[in-house]
């Protein structure tokens, strides 16, 4: 009786385990994929970041450029 009883006991704390040890593997894949969409996230931000600066760059070259140019075309055709 007493030995029958010790191996339900055995059984049951081994179906826990399991059952915890699933619980906590299903817990590890969705941190591992939410950093990793986090990751992604930041890298299309930062990357989105750069472009935009990128452009706002460009377009105050090309208006200092444009400026320019055109002041000494008017001054040539002045003079």
């Amino acid at each position: 009786m007493r030995m029958r009883q010790s191996l339900d006991d055995l059984e049951q704390e081994f179906a826990a385990e399991i059952s915890r040890e699933r619980s906590r593997r299903r817990s590890l894949v969705r941190n591992t994929e939410q950093r990793s969409l986090r990751r992604d996230l930041d890298r299309r931000n930062k990357r989105g970041s750069v472009r935009f600066a990128t452009l706002v760059l460009s377009l105050i070259l090309t208006a200092a450029f444009v400026t320019v140019v055109m002041f000494r075309v008017l001054y040539l055709l002045l003079a």
